[in-house]
């Protein structure tokens, strides 16, 4: 028994690898916004289920009655051409039968028939021309409209729990066979050379758009994928939708942000409105800045960010490129929602940072630096390592090098009292070289500021210890006048194990302002050494890296293979988003 489970784990950590492979084999081009992980809850490798109950739910349809289907005649360019336009008809009014799939084995040969006729009406639209006729849009739209529209299951696991979309595995849509093919046949039928927005448009109207967008609350990420695909191409062929669209997107944002906080398909929307975006016309109208302000910003205050901030970080550099002059706003609502206590979600707040401060123009860069750094010398004092360490990687970036040795007179003032309190102090060697390399690059920029921000931490310092001083004094002080109180006797008792007097700080004897380059250099290099020869060392002795900490999910819940395996097996219809340029007065 424990071979066979043995066995299972090896095929599934093999699974595992494959989809790591599959969602970080493409790129995203530099001109669209990054595709949302199909696999972003499952990334990781986990402890593989031996049993386990199906996690799958069947959506809320009002099933046909009479489910009895009779296969009809096939759909090919064998058909005559007279009776293809009604072939066609009839097979689209078959395909509106609707079936449970809460129970698997139930009405499985007439299932098999609306299958078939799903997957030959896709092959048609595919391979023939001239076949989308004024008859078949309402014929066609309704069967869209009756499979995919319906009440989306409650979000949940099998526990009961609360579904994290951060760690937990989706819960796949059972009726999925199905599903598959009509939205297929929806994309099949949008991207047709025969599709003519004008007569579309009187079926695609707002409420269809509405109920399309209620479904990107769906748990099934494949769902969620071909929805994403299918709504930017309506964006892209009906012009007059665009605003509304743009609209009711903005509607689920402010639901997420300021009611629920519960939503599955944010980075899916996310990912279009980058492309949408991408494509604004300029100058800016002021519909668009206030999106911005209005609606991306807060995003960043829902505690799911993970789960969208790659597509997040996106919108907001495009809409920087766009208007340099929306900078100053953007990081000061950034510097505004910094989180506090949330050290992961800090580390991504300083990659978004980097991302705008790559594109900031050096006039809107003076107006944010004093708040900026003040926030950088806070994160470079964090005890959390990570934090830290991203916060000094600034220092390897030219761009933002080159905007620092521009107003070092400003900002290397508000760094010196963090950076040098902390290349002492700081638990974690690793932040010591990094801070020593930040100081040296200082030294580089202006000798003689350096020397002056020295000078005035050490008088800084003085003061401190005067001030301290004199509080002994006073203290002394009091503890002598409460010795001469004749209830002095009885009370000394119960103070044997209280110093009234304060201590100094224990790191400022460690604490040595007197920097000079070659010291600065050799700290710099000293961790990076140790750290070389530690990693040879390892590789000799075939040991793991301990500082690198295994990549794990929040907790080792089991993973169902069945999912994992209906994932990978899912094909992406378009991998990167791009919207044609708009015009302003859409």
């Amino acid at each position: 028994m424990f071979s066979n489970i043995n066995r299972g784990k090896e095929k599934f950590n093999r699974l595992f690898q494959l989809l790591a492979n599959k969602d970080n084999k493409n790129t995203p081009p530099r001109d669209g916004p990054p595709p949302t992980p199909i696999t972003k809850g499952l990334s990781l490798l986990a402890t593989p289920i031996v049993k386990k109950e199906k996690r799958q739910s069947s959506s809320r349809y009002n099933v046909t009655k009479n489910c009895e289907l009779t296969a009809l005649s096939p759909l090919n360019e064998k058909t005559p051409a007279n009776e293809r336009e009604q072939l066609l008809i009839q097979k689209l009014r078959q395909c509106c039968t609707l079936f449970d799939f809460s129970e698997p084995l139930s009405d499985l040969k007439w299932k098999e028939v609306k299958r078939a006729a799903l997957h030959e009406i896709v092959e048609y639209l595919s391979n023939q021309n001239g076949v989308i006729t004024e008859a078949i849009y309402p014929e066609a739209i309704n069967m869209f409209a009756v499979n995919l529209f319906r009440t989306l299951p409650p979000s949940s696991n099998p526990n009961g729990a609360e579904f994290d979309p951060e760690e937990d595995e989706p819960t796949l849509e059972s009726s999925w066979p199905h599903l598959q093919f009509v939205y297929e046949l929806f994309l099949r039928f949008l991207e047709s050379p025969d599709f003519q927005p004008n007569i579309a448009k009187r079926y695609i109207d707002h409420q269809f758009v509405l109920q399309l967008l209620d479904l990107f609350d769906s748990e099934d990420p494949r769902e969620r994928d071909f929805l994403k695909t299918v709504l930017h191409r309506i964006y892209g062929k009906f012009l007059g939708l665009r605003a509304f669209i743009r609209k009711q997107i903005n509607n689920v944002f402010y639901r997420f942000i300021y009611e629920t906080e519960h939503h599955n398909g944010i980075a899916e929307l996310l990912e279009i409105l980058g492309s949408i975006i991408n494509g604004f016309a300029l100058p800016l109208k002021e519909e668009h800045k206030q999106f911005l302000l209005k609606v991306l910003l807060p995003l960043h205050k829902a505690k799911s960010l993970s789960v969208y901030h790659p597509q997040l970080t996106y919108c907001v550099v495009q809409f920087l490129e766009k208007d340099p002059s929306l900078s100053e706003p953007v990081i000061r609502s950034l510097l505004k929602f910094w989180p506090k206590t949330h050290s992961p979600k800090e580390v991504m707040f300083l990659n978004e940072l980097e991302e705008l401060l790559d594109v900031i123009e050096p006039a809107e860069f003076q107006k944010v630096m004093e708040p900026l750094f003040r926030q950088i010398a806070k994160c470079v004092s964090s005890p959390h390592f990570q934090v830290a360490e991203r916060a000094l990687y600034y220092w390897n970036n030219e761009y933002i090098m080159s905007l620092i040795a521009d107003n070092s007179q400003v900002i290397l003032p508000i760094m010196f009292p963090a950076l040098n309190r902390n290349s002492k102090t700081h638990w974690n060697k690793t932040i010591h070289g990094l801070i020593y390399n930040a100081l040296k690059l200082f030294m580089e920029m202006n000798q003689r500021l350096f020397d002056e921000c020295s000078r005035n931490y050490r008088q800084e310092k003085q003061l401190e210890r005067e001030k301290m001083s004199q509080r002994e004094e006073l203290w002394m002080q009091v503890e002598s006048l409460a010795k001469s109180n004749p209830e002095w006797p009885k009370m000394c008792g119960q103070m044997d194990n209280l110093s009234i007097s304060s201590s100094q700080n224990e790191f400022e004897e460690n604490e040595n302002c007197d920097l000079t380059y070659d010291k600065l250099e050799q700290e710099s290099r000293q961790p990076q050494i140790q750290q070389q020869t530690a990693q040879e060392t390892r590789e000799i002795r075939g040991e793991r890296n301990k500082d690198k900490p295994l990549l794990r999910r929040k907790s080792d819940l089991p993973a169902d293979s069945g999912t994992i395996r209906a994932l990978f097996e899912h094909k992406r219809t378009d991998d990167f988003l791009k919207t044609p340029p708009d015009v302003n007065k859409y």
